[in-house]
């Protein structure tokens, strides 16, 4: 019976001491990771700190990986964000057996937004560390606190606690962790034994940095990041000002900047990231002192200044003008018969009103830039203010085309106008002003280049560059103005013209219906019939008044007949006209991880960059997008449409617009695995264009 008892406490401290050995080796499994980590009060951000199970003993080191997931736009930042930020950071102060860690960072991704440069992580980040402990063999215990930063226009910084109690020598390789970590791994800059030289010079009257790299195989896209993780020069901003290649040198110049006290890189080394096609690499650069000669850009002041003239004179063709035409055309016919010098003065003030336009529009932008706002080209038309300005505007030229009002004068003030001579050169300077801003909602050739280097240049280069675009957009006026002779070839002057002024005065009504439709993006449907019906009624009214019953009947008749033509055609041709263009496409919202995406899964995307008050953006998508052979290859299930809709203020649109050195729509690009930076796509649209472009990005044919 004692044997038996005995028997049956050795299994049963056995079966004690397998159980305890299980359960450590759990415990000590599960303290291979924290598991996700959240904080209620920022739920799109998640993050752990995981050990992968790789220790080198001689060393004393324990390999692992902070990881974090953010969801939608959000990003974190590098070791050093740039203008904008707070790098993580992680408060090791309480624990044990741990002497210190390195963090190894992945090549980060360029984010600007509001004209701020930062660098950072979107999506999935894995950050790479190596922790060195005091001695493998005994058990650490890791009480850290991570703070992080995540932005998108808005930023949180939020605290995630840390635990983890291990012993070095005891851990088992995780597979899938160890996957993770090489894969980050792999994305970190190292010194490269292709960069044969790198320099670095300062020149402390200017407060810019020179940095000459040598790669024995040659450049060709080539992206720098200069940094220091010197605590004393850590807070400064080096943000590239130009870059040249000449063979197997590159030449960058930075203006470096600092919120803290005066620059000082005397006897200290920069870190030079680097990233090019296939390649990426970090080198120390020693930092000497010496006088350098800024790198000019690829394009001058007066080359830009030419493009702008370029691009303003190529405004009065696109179809964004097509509603000031009966604008424009009506102050050309209205000047036959009239003395030189008049069809000079007139055609001058309407040069004075473009060029007024422009400075306005210069200045408004100048405003918002150094206030810190998203600008862009065409961005009055995102405000229902001056939609509904231009509304009453258009309106009131249209009317007064019409005959249907005028301005009535005292004879004592007619008499002085009478004295001074042609009084309609103020009429001709606010056609030239209201012109210009209903032709400025899309981009043009050569323009939108223009207005990218302008954003981006000194106030004075702006006034400049919108200078030419003003002069460019008024040559036809100008050219006028200076041989008036000119107008002696069009017809002559007789009582056709009044019925062309009527002609013009329903263009501009049309106009007003067109601006009129974009305020649907503002305003609840409801006010927009009711603003459509008053006005029609205040028209007839009008008519009455001014031409009588019978051009009420005419009008009235007509109207009726139109709108009751057009819902018996819609009605009998329904079956035929129900879908006169194939449907839209199944456009994905803009979004960089979304691209990025795609691209990783071998597919092809298609980025359109569009707004409701752009006309070229409308005759982009009537005229090419959803017409084959293009339409059919965007339905392609390896092709990914996104679409960023700038009709309303949007910052990542802006933000996107401007990574892309662009500050207007129409915007297309396309990327794939054979173009992940993106083939940008003409202004104006062509099937040829769009079709070679996908077939570039997505490698067919190559």
């Amino acid at each position: 019976m004692n044997n038996l008892t005995n028997s049956l406490l050795r299994a049963a401290q056995r079966m004690l001491l397998l159980m305890s050995a299980l359960l450590f080796s759990v415990a000590s499994f599960a303290q291979t990771e924290t598991g996700w980590l959240t904080s209620p009060d920022h739920p799109p951000v998640k993050t752990r700190f995981v050990l992968t199970g790789q220790v080198n003993t001689t060393d004393k080191t324990v390999e692992g990986f902070l990881e974090v997931e953010l969801s939608g736009d959000w990003k974190t930042y590098w070791r050093s964000p740039g203008e904008g930020g707070i790098a993580p950071s992680i408060n090791w102060d309480k624990s044990s057996n741990l002497d210190s860690v390195d963090w190894h960072w992945p090549h980060p991704d360029h984010f600007t937004l509001l004209g701020i440069n930062t660098w950072g992580y979107k999506g999935d980040a894995v950050i790479p560390m190596t922790l060195h402990v005091e001695d493998v063999n005994k058990p650490v215990v890791v009480d850290a606190k991570l703070t992080l930063s995540s932005c998108t226009t808005i930023c949180v910084l939020t605290d995630y606690p840390i635990y983890l109690s291990f012993t070095p020598s005891d851990l088992r390789i995780d597979e899938d962790a160890m996957y993770i970590h090489a894969q980050a791994i792999s994305a970190v800059p190292k010194p490269s034994p292709l960069v044969t030289s790198q320099q670095a010079t300062w020149d402390k009257t200017t407060n810019q940095l020179e940095v000459k790299l040598t790669k024995s195989l040659g450049w060709q896209s080539p992206e720098l990041i200069v940094d220091s993780t010197n605590e004393a020069i850590s807070d400064y901003s080096y943000v590239q000002t130009s870059m040249n290649i000449d063979g197997d040198v590159l030449t960058a110049v930075f203006d470096i900047s600092t919120w803290l006290g005066d620059i000082d890189l005397s006897d200290q080394s920069l870190n030079v990231t680097i990233k090019d096609t296939d390649f990426i690499a970090e080198q120390v650069a020693p930092v000497s002192v010496g006088v350098i000669s800024p790198v000019t850009s690829d394009l001058s002041l007066l080359e830009m200044i030419g493009f702008a003239v370029l691009g303003g004179l190529i405004l009065n063709v696109m179809p964004c003008v097509l509603p000031v035409l009966g604008m424009k055309l009506s102050g050309v016919i209205a000047a036959q018969g009239l003395e030189r010098r008049k069809i000079r003065l007139q055609f001058l003030a309407s040069s004075a009103g473009i060029l007024t336009s422009f400075w306005l529009l210069a200045a408004f932008l100048l405003i918002l830039k150094l206030t810190g706002s998203a600008i862009g080209w065409g961005i009055q038309f995102q405000s229902p203010w001056f939609i509904g300005f231009m509304v009453m505007v258009t309106a009131l030229f249209g009317a007064n085309m019409l005959g249907l009002f005028e301005i009535r004068l005292s004879s004592g003030t007619n008499t002085w106008l009478a004295s001074k001579g042609d009084n309609s050169y103020g009429g001709h300077y606010l056609q030239g002003m209201f012109a210009t801003l209903l032709a400025t909602p899309c981009s043009a050739p050569f323009l939108g280049t223009a207005v990218a280097f302008a954003l981006a240049a000194s106030a004075l280069d702006m006034v400049a560059i919108f200078t030419a675009l003003a002069i460019g957009m008024a040559l036809p006026w100008i050219v006028v103005a200076l041989f008036p002779g000119l107008a002696s070839y069009l017809p002559k002057p007789g009582a056709w013209m009044n019925k062309v002024k009527l002609l013009f005065g329903m263009m501009m009504l049309i106009t007003s219906g067109w601006l009129v439709y974009l305020l649907a993006n503002h305003l609840p449907i409801f006010w927009i019939v009711m603003i459509v019906v008053i006005a029609f009624i205040w028209i007839l009214a009008r008519i009455k008044q001014v031409y009588g019953n019978k051009a009420l009947a005419i009008s009235g008749s007509l109207s009726l007949g139109l709108l009751a033509g057009g819902l018996i055609l819609g009605s009998v041709t329904a079956d035929h006209w129900s879908t006169p263009l194939p449907q839209d496409l199944a456009w994905q919202p803009l979004s960089n991880q979304a691209i990025d995406n795609a691209v990783k899964q071998g597919r092809t995307v298609f980025v359109d960059v569009t707004a409701d008050w752009c006309v070229t953006c409308k005759a982009n998508k009537i005229g090419v997008i959803l017409q084959d052979p293009v339409y059919s290859a965007l339905k392609n299930p390896n092709v990914v449409p996104i679409q960023g809709d700038w009709t309303h203020p949007d910052g990542a649109v802006t933000a996107y617009l401007k990574e892309n050195g662009r500050f207007g729509v129409p915007f297309n690009i396309v990327y794939g695995p054979n173009a992940p930076e993106g083939i940008p796509l003409p202004v104006i649209l062509t099937s040829d264009a769009v079709t070679s472009a996908l077939k570039a990005a997505s490698g067919e044919g190559s």
